[in-house]
């Protein structure tokens, strides 16, 4: 397809599609004409990614890069370009919280990855905000939903199991880039979709509990 074509199937302007060209996170098209190049269903697939990246998780086009770059590489493993998207997906954060509840929440999320067997890398972004957000909520004496952890944990490793089962046990076969990609994709829309049920879920419990016009 042309680049005006590209553009209307995937609903970015021409303008953007160029820029995504210059700064080399869309590989170029196939020269048909000096001026002209035509573009393929894989530009396509990289475009929308590029969009999940930039417009849904915010990520600066730096560090889109970044976790192009590592989905190009020939030499990281699968693990390691998964890896690379979650770090550059993952804000962080510093709230507030005493250094007392921080040493009591980072002493908990060690015993809680040593508990459970998770293998997990001392500098994932993750991993210092879930230790933030544990000693924000003691700080904020919310000690009731730390107690939650463990049960949080089981819920969590059930559904991202189920994920990640999903995406490699596809019929299709996919390629290790098409891996990766829907588990990106599928961690970006993922946080929308469990916050939106959890939601959901809370207004219904709410209502039968303390709403008398719903019994």
């Amino acid at each position: 397809m042309k680049i005006a074509e590209l553009s209307r199937v995937s609903g970015v302007p021409v303008p953007t599609i160029k820029y995504y060209l210059r700064e080399n996170l869309l590989p170029p098209g196939e020269l048909t004409s000096p001026n002209q190049a035509s573009y393929s269903e894989t530009h396509l697939r990289r475009l929308r990614l590029i969009r999940a990246l930039v417009d849904l998780a915010q990520v600066p086009v730096a560090r889109v890069k970044e976790v192009l770059e590592g989905l190009d590489s020939d030499t990281m493993t699968l693990h390691d370009k998964i890896g690379r998207a979650h770090r550059a997906i993952t804000p962080q954060r510093q709230l507030t919280s005493t250094s007392d509840a921080r040493e009591a929440a980072t002493t908990q999320v060690e015993e809680l990855l040593r508990s459970r067997g998770w293998s997990v890398d001392p500098d994932a972004p993750a991993l210092n905000t879930l230790i933030e957000t544990i000693a924000a909520l003691r700080t904020l004496q919310q000690d009731h939903l730390v107690s939650f952890l463990d049960s949080y944990a089981t819920a969590v490793e059930k559904f991202t199991d189920l994920e990640v089962s999903a995406v490699t046990s596809s019929p299709a076969a996919p390629t290790p880039d098409q891996i990766a990609e829907s588990v990106i994709i599928g961690t970006i829309l993922g946080e929308t979709l469990i916050a939106s049920l959890r939601l959901l879920s809370q207004e219904s419990i709410s209502a039968k509990r303390w709403n008398p016009s719903t019994d």
